[in-house]
């Protein structure tokens, strides 16, 4: 288990017939509440471009860079609220160390209020609140470490759950995390990286599925 990690949270503003789940189970149009593969910009994710970070579409994907060490940077599409959610997108880390982590948002209220499950490219998962005290792990005190996670720059499939006061955290299509926390229970869904002691975090996000679940 890794030493417990203490981040300052910076703020970034901000598709067909059938689906599929990471299982491979077909899912019907009326179930996908909203999704974007992030080859055209319809759907308004931020666009932020400056010396230590950036939020933009990049090569028909969405591409989170952070610079610094220390830093969370995240993203959300405009104008999108859900209460209970079956998130999943595909993460690849595009550069930058491993020691990192990269994610999925539910609930999104404002800067204080949210809801995300990440997990890192050394093999690391967890699940976090935020508050007006920054973000804080739910029911573990750091971050765990599991066989699941695909390390290094291999794809992760990452699904997020949030029903009623259930979070449920699935990598690779393997349940690795479920926590109960029942503060937010609507909000904007939104994509997340971040960094430690070493910047330079780059991930790509595609096939970012919203389901009722």
């Amino acid at each position: 288990m890794r030493s417990a990690r203490v981040f300052v949270i910076v703020l970034i503003l901000g598709l067909s017939s059938l689906a599929c789940f990471g299982s491979g189970t077909q899912v019907p149009p009326s179930d996908i509440l909203f999704s974007d593969d992030f080859s055209t910009k319809d759907n308004k994710w931020d666009q932020i471009t400056e010396t230590d970070r950036s939020t933009d579409y990049f090569n028909n994907a969405y591409r989170i860079l952070v610079s610094n060490s220390e830093r969370h940077v995240w993203a959300n599409p405009q104008n999108k609220e859900f209460s209970d959610t079956r998130i999943e997108v595909d993460a690849t880390k595009n550069g930058g160390p491993d020691d990192n982590d990269f994610g999925i948002i539910c609930r999104y209220g404002d800067v204080n209020a949210f809801y995300y499950g990440v997990v890192s490219s050394d093999g690391f998962y967890g699940i976090y609140k935020v508050t007006d005290n920054g973000g804080e792990p739910i029911g573990n005190d750091t971050m765990l470490e599991s066989d699941q996670v695909n390390q290094g720059t291999a794809t992760n499939h990452v699904r997020f759950d949030c029903i009623g006061s259930s979070l449920s955290l699935y990598v690779n299509g393997e349940l690795v995390d479920e926590q109960t926390d029942s503060t937010y229970t609507t909000g904007n869904v939104g994509l997340m990286a971040g960094t430690y002691t070493t910047g330079g975090t780059d991930i790509l996000f595609d096939n970012f599925f919203v389901y009722n679940p």
